[in-house]
């Protein structure tokens, strides 16, 4: 459910953000929502990235591998 939502911004930065969405080929209320999902999801991602870099920790790169090696894998 969508709601209405009222803010304060300088008009030249309204410009700005206007002229950049319309080269994008959307509009200033379109991209507001997308940008204000990312800003409400980021510390989820930030927590699933930390996860899955605890989750892939045994990995260890760097090393080098001999035709075998990687043929084995």
């Amino acid at each position: 459910m969508l709601k209405n939502i009222t803010f304060s911004a300088e008009e030249h930065h309204i410009e700005k953000a206007r002229e950049k969405a319309r080269k994008h080929h959307t509009n200033l209320n379109k991209a507001f929502r997308q940008w204000l999902a990312r800003y409400a999801e980021e510390e989820e991602a930030a927590e699933g990235y930390g996860k899955l870099m605890a989750d892939l920790d045994y990995a260890k790169a760097g090393g080098h591998f001999s035709r075998e090696e990687l043929n084995d894998r």
